[in-house]
C-alpha cells in the first residue's frame, strides 16, 4: 500500500465457518447496530426511559433498516434483475451456475446480505418508528427520531467502511498521482471474478486476485485496472463529523428539546454529503438514464434534504 496510488485487494471474507462466510461488510453492519444500542441506552437512561422500551425500539429499527435497505436497492437500483429473481430479494443468496449452497443446493451461492440502499433504509426506519410509536404512544415520533439519528450517523460510517472492504460503490477513474487514488483489484467492473480466474488459471478467487497483485507475470493486467476515487471513504469520514456534531448538540445544548431539529439537521447533512460525493462516484444504475443531469443517488437525496430543512426551520406552534 502506497500513499500515492493505493493498491486495495483485501479478501472480503474475514473467516469461514463451514459453508458460512463471515464478511467484513456483515460484521460492520452488526457493529453499527451494537454501537447504536449502546448510544441509545445512554440516551434512554438520560431520559428516564426503560430498557424494555429500548429493546423493543432496537428490534423495530433493525428489522425496518434491513428490510427498507434491501427493498430500496431492489426497486431503486436493480429491479430489472430482481423481477426475474424474486427468491433473491430477501434471501442472502445469488444464482450461480457453478455455485453450491450449503454444499448440496446447486445453482446458488451464499453471498450474505449485499445490495442495500441507504435511501430505502431511512424510509424503512421512518415506517418502523411509526409502528413502534403506536406501541408506546408516550414516545413521540419526532422525539425518537431526534435521538435515533445520532447512532444512525455512526452506523452510516460503518456501512461505507464495509463497502470499502467489499471494493463496491467505488468512485470514478482518477489519475494515479491523486493523493487518494485507489486501484480496486476486486472491483467486479474493472476485473470481474470470472476474468480474474481465466487470466490466472487459479482455482479460487482469493488466490487469483492475489496473483494479479503480486505475480509479475500479470503486471500488464494489473496496470490495466484503473485508479479510482475511494468514494466510500469520502462519504464515511464525512459521516463521522455528522455523528460528532449531533452527539455534541444532544448532550451540550438545548437543541434536543427543539422537536424535529436534530432529525432535520441529520437529513440535511447526510444527504448533502451523499449528493456531492455522487459527483465522484461511478454510476450505481437506477433511473438516472431516463431523467439525466443527476445520478439516481442525487435525485433521491434532494427530497430528504428538503424535508430536513422543513423540520429544522418549520414554524413553532405556540402552546396554549
Amino acid at each position: 500500500m502506497y500513499f500515492l496510488g493505493i493498491i486495495w485487494n483485501p479478501n472480503e471474507t474475514l473467516f469461514s465457518l463451514g459453508p458460512l462466510q463471515i464478511k467484513y461488510y456483515n460484521l460492520l453492519w452488526i457493529t453499527s447496530f451494537a454501537l447504536g444500542w449502546y448510544i441509545m441506552k445512554r440516551i434512554f437512561t438520560n431520559e428516564n426511559k426503560t430498557v424494555e422500551q429500548l429493546d423493543s425500539l432496537f428490534i423495530h429499527t433493525v428489522l425496518a433498516t434491513m428490510l427498507g435497505a434491501r427493498l430500496g436497492h431492489v426497486f431503486f437500483y436493480d429491479w430489472p434483475y430482481y423481477k426475474n429473481h424474486l427468491l433473491e430479494i430477501l434471501l442472502p443468496i445469488r444464482e450461480s451456475a457453478s455455485g453450491q449452497l450449503f454444499g448440496f443446493i446447486n445453482g446458488y451461492e451464499f453471498t450474505g446480505f449485499t445490495g442495500l440502499a441507504s435511501h430505502g433504509a431511512i424510509i424503512g426506519v421512518l415506517i418502523g418508528t411509526y409502528l413502534y410509536q403506536k406501541k408506546y404512544p408516550d414516545m413521540k415520533t419526532l422525539w425518537l427520531l431526534d435521538r435515533m439519528v445520532i447512532p444512525f450517523a455512526i452506523g452510516a460510517f460503518c456501512v461505507r467502511l464495509g463497502n470499502f472492504f467489499n471494493s463496491e460503490i467505488n468512485g470514478k477513474i482518477t489519475d494515479e498521482s491523486f493523493i487518494f487514488a485507489t486501484k480496486f483489484i476486486r472491483d467486479s467492473d474493472d476485473m470481474h471474478p470470472s476474468q480474474a480466474l481465466a487470466i490466472t488459471q487459479e482455482k479460487t478467487l482469493s488466490v487469483a486476485y492475489d496473483a494479479l497483485e503480486n505475480n509479475p507475470q500479470f503486471a500488464d493486467q494489473l496496470a490495466q485496472i484503473p485508479f479510482r476515487h475511494p468514494a466510500q471513504l469520502y462519504e464515511g469520514v464525512a459521516y463521522i463529523f455528522v455523528f460528532v456534531l449531533l452527539y455534541y448538540l444532544y448532550w451540550n445544548t438545548d437543541k434536543r428539546n427543539n422537536s424535529g431539529y436534530l432529525f432535520g439537521l441529520f437529513l440535511v447533512l447526510l444527504w448533502t454529503i451523499r449528493f456531492f460525493v455522487e459527483f465522484v462516484k461511478k454510476s450505481q444504475g437506477g433511473f438516472e438514464e431516463s431523467l439525466g443531469l443527476l445520478s439516481t443517488g442525487q435525485w433521491l437525496s434532494i427530497p430528504f434534504i428538503l424535508i430536513g430543512l422543513y423540520f429544522m426551520f418549520r414554524p413553532k406552534v405556540a402552546k396554549s
